[in-house]
């Protein structure tokens, strides 16, 4: 069974490098400064045609999986402590100083309203006024 392999793997070793030895040359070297420098051109254009594509192949098959590697390890090792920090410590302190301050708030906001009621007419009438006159 190994001998088989073996064989095997020498006659591939052997036998499919020369296959491509046998293959036609599809490049043609060139033979001016002329040729050299149409060739150049052809090259530079494809190559311009080609570079939308390129750099949209590069960016979804290489750039993009490092940025997602980074951003999951970041959720996982950072955005995760700084998470549950919140939850467990400010949050809680949070809630404990909304709490202390809910009287003062509501105090606070019956004054506003208060003086809103107040104020109200006050103002619509001076806006009415206002609109009066400016449309005379």
């Amino acid at each position: 069974m190994i001998k088989k392999i073996l064989i095997i793997a020498i006659i591939c070793g052997v036998l499919l490098p020369s296959f491509s030895l046998a293959q036609k040359q599809i490049i043609k070297v060139p033979e001016t400064l002329e040729e050299a420098k149409e060739m150049g051109e052809k090259a530079l254009k494809e190559a311009w045609k080609q570079l939308p594509d390129i750099l949209k192949k590069i960016w979804q098959e290489q750039v993009l999986p490092i940025w997602q590697k980074m951003w999951d390890w970041f959720k996982v090792n950072v955005w995760s402590k700084i998470e549950n920090w919140f939850k467990n410590e400010i949050l809680p302190r949070l809630r404990g100083e909304a709490e202390k301050r809910k009287p003062i708030i509501e105090e606070e906001f019956q004054k506003e309203k208060e003086e809103l009621k107040e104020e109200l007419p006050q103002t619509t009438k001076s806006l009415w006024e206002k609109l009066k006159e400016f449309l005379k």
